[in-house]
């Protein structure tokens, strides 16, 4: 196994409150509020080829996220979008992977935090595909998990925030001591939902099927295979799947900033055949990602 460098201990810079600070400095007091009742919200971005993909969107959506927990950030989404690309260039990688983040600091320790400062983090690390690129290749397997996606009257379930991962983390520790690389999570009605960190697709009879997020995230690649897969004329149902229903259909992919287009091959019991549509979307996002762009579109 390659050595694993702690996060807090890389080199670079980290865009930390509106300015660059060195990597080790970019520091929190423990008695945090983000820390302790995750009054924190974050995205997951990629950076291909010097341009951060879907910028903007996720830019939004990090902005979205916050006013659903109630915190306003200080900057404006340009502000942050010019963030990203200084943290990017500061950093001087190629491809990475980019964690902005807006979080509560120190100034209360109780379930009220009405004067807490909004801090906003922005960094930027070497990370490559998040599954094993032999298994990707061939279909990953994946554990059902016994945690559900809550409902939407139960948790801001539109937000990307920290609290709502908690489930997904133990799911996937539960998968990968099973020799799983992943888990399907259900949501509380008993659809199918999504991953741990990546939304779910399936192929029957040369029709895409997704489940309607209605109480998870709309992922933004989500949407951008969307879009793929109705340039090539493949039809797209969004619809609530039942798990009965999985043995019907004849593939399977994972779709997500860190997870791109990744193959199925296994969920528990059901088998997948990783095929045509898979790859030829597997394919068209990759070329999407390093479409050269001018710098009005970041």
């Amino acid at each position: 196994m390659a050595e694993i460098i702690p996060f807090d201990q890389r080199d670079g810079v980290i865009w930390y409150d509106g300015k660059l600070v060195a990597w080790g400095e970019a520091k929190t007091h423990v008695l945090t509020h983000g820390l302790h009742y995750a009054s924190c919200v974050f995205e997951g971005e990629r950076l291909y080829s010097r341009r951060i993909y879907k910028l903007k969107e996720h830019t939004a959506r990090l902005f979205e996220s916050a006013r659903l927990l109630g915190m306003k950030i200080p900057y404006t989404e340009d502000e942050i979008n010019a963030a990203c690309m200084e943290a990017a260039e500061a950093q001087g990688f190629e491809d990475g992977y980019v964690r902005p983040v807006v979080f509560r600091g120190s100034e209360m320790m109780a379930v009220s935090a009405q004067i807490t400062k909004i801090h906003v983090a922005v960094a930027l690390w070497q990370w490559p595909s998040y599954f094993d690129p032999k298994e990707k290749l061939k279909g990953i397997r994946l554990d059902v998990s016994a945690w559900r996606r809550p409902a939407p009257e139960t948790a801001p379930t539109k937000a990307k925030a920290a609290g709502l991962y908690m489930i997904c983390t133990l799911s996937k520790h539960e998968a990968e001591a099973k020799g799983y690389a992943d888990a399907l999570m259900f949501d509380y009605r008993g659809f199918v939902a999504e991953a741990t960190g990546a939304n779910i697709f399936f192929v029957k009879d040369g029709t895409l099927h997704t489940p309607t997020p209605d109480c998870f995230l709309d992922g933004i690649t989500r949407r951008s295979v969307m879009a793929l897969a109705k340039l090539r004329q493949i039809p797209v149902v969004e619809r609530h799947i039942k798990p009965e229903e999985l043995g019907g259909f004849s593939e399977c992919f994972l779709t997500g900033s860190a997870a791109e287009v990744t193959p199925v091959a296994e969920i528990g019991h059901w088998r997948f055949t990783p095929g045509q549509i898979s790859e030829t979307l597997m394919h068209d996002y990759s070329e999407d990602v390093r479409r050269p762009v001018s710098r009005v579109e970041i």
